[in-house]
């Protein structure tokens, strides 16, 4: 029986271009700054991407491949979990699109092909606000946020 799929979108907008945009999620040097991982590849088609993290213990959070790429204005990724990267069913899908705006840059972020009520849906609907939230921090004042950071206590 097929489970349901559900999406995700994340739409903000960045006073920057979008060739740093697209930078910024495609240069591991640069995503660490914002996100704590490095999304490594050749971005080729077809290639494969990992996200890596960036403390000592390098450990690869994500796997994927590039479906889609046209820099600096679309990227698409298939995204699971390493432990699931040999069942085609558990993947997910994620399109960058990064669309001039006046003297700014519009990027929408949309996660797709999730299993609706997953660990993977409950992670990317609190993950992605943080991590675009760092993003768009570190090309308008140079410094990303603590994507890490946990709530404080009532």
């Amino acid at each position: 029986m097929a489970k349901d799929k559900t999406s995700f979108v994340y739409v903000t907008y960045v006073l920057s271009t979008p060739e740093k945009v697209f930078e910024a999620i495609t240069r591991p040097e640069v995503a660490r700054r914002y996100w704590g991982h490095e999304n490594v590849s050749d971005w080729k088609p077809g290639s494969d991407w990992q996200h890596v993290r960036t403390n000592d213990e390098r450990r690869v959070d994500l796997v994927g491949k590039v479906l889609e790429i046209s820099p600096p204005s679309r990227l698409v990724i298939s995204w699971a979990d390493p432990s699931e990267a040999d069942n085609p069913a558990s993947y997910s899908r994620v399109t960058f699109a990064i669309d001039p705006y006046d003297d700014m840059v519009r990027l929408t972020v949309t996660h797709d092909d999730l299993e609706a009520g997953s660990g993977m849906e409950k992670g990317i609907t609190h993950g992605w606000p943080i991590v675009l939230s760092s993003l768009k921090s570190l090309l308008e004042t140079g410094r990303g946020i603590d994507v890490f950071a946990k709530p404080k206590a009532a």
